[in-house]
Formats: structure tokens, C-alpha cells, sequence
């Protein structure tokens, strides 16, 4: 089995987070602590929140796990591994893929298709 290695971590300084006050059913102690929490990455704009439990440390806990499950920080996560791992951006790898060597142009004629030789 390959040895894992770590590319990058995040730290709490990626993401803003805020806590406030659940409401809704629960009674006395969620209208009176600020259990909800609401878990925004800066990097991504991904953000999740989770009201849940009496307890913010659950919220909490419940919060990141869901953020990890946003396509926009999916997104963002499968970019920034791409760019470590090849050492180029998305927007250079399309540059380079759609430079004129590598584009071809087909038209119908006949109903057979035709490089265009231009």
C-alpha cells in the first residue's frame, strides 16, 4: 500500500465562524445560549450551519462535516490539488489544451465529415 502523504491542512483561520442563537423548539435554553453555529471558507464561499443539538460543540462538529460535503468546497478542494500536484492552474491547462495545434475543425459535407485544411 502506498505511504500517504499530507498536501495541505486547514486551519481555523480558513474558515469564519458564527454562533447564534437556534430558536424554534427546545424551549428556554435555545432561545438563551448561542448553540446554532454557521461555518463559512473564505476561499471557497462554502457555508454551512447547523442548529440542530442543544450543544455548539455538536453544532459545531456537525457544521464542518457538512461544509466538507458542499460541492463548492469540493470544488474549490479538487482545484487547489490539482494546482499542487501539476504545478499549473486550471485556466493554464485550458490555455495550453486550446492553443490552435491542438484544435481541429470538422464540417458535414455530404454527410461525411471533413477536416477543415484552412
Amino acid at each position: 500500500m502506498a505511504k500517504k502523504e499530507l498536501l495541505f491542512s486547514l486551519t481555523k483561520k480558513d474558515f469564519e465562524i458564527q454562533t447564534f442563537k437556534s430558536g424554534g423548539p427546545g424551549g428556554q435554553h435555545q432561545n438563551k445560549t448561542d448553540s446554532g453555529v454557521r461555518i463559512i471558507h473564505r476561499a471557497s464561499g462554502a457555508v454551512s450551519e447547523s442548529r440542530s443539538e442543544r450543544s455548539q460543540y455538536q453544532n459545531k462538529k456537525i457544521a464542518m462535516y457538512n461544509l466538507a460535503k458542499k460541492p463548492k468546497f469540493k470544488v474549490w478542494l479538487n482545484r487547489v490539488v490539482h494546482e499542487m500536484i501539476s504545478g499549473e492552474t486550471i485556466e493554464e491547462k485550458v490555455e495550453k489544451l486550446m492553443s490552435p495545434e491542438n484544435i481541429v475543425v470538422e464540417f458535414s459535407e455530404d454527410g461525411k465529415w471533413v477536416k477543415d485544411e484552412s
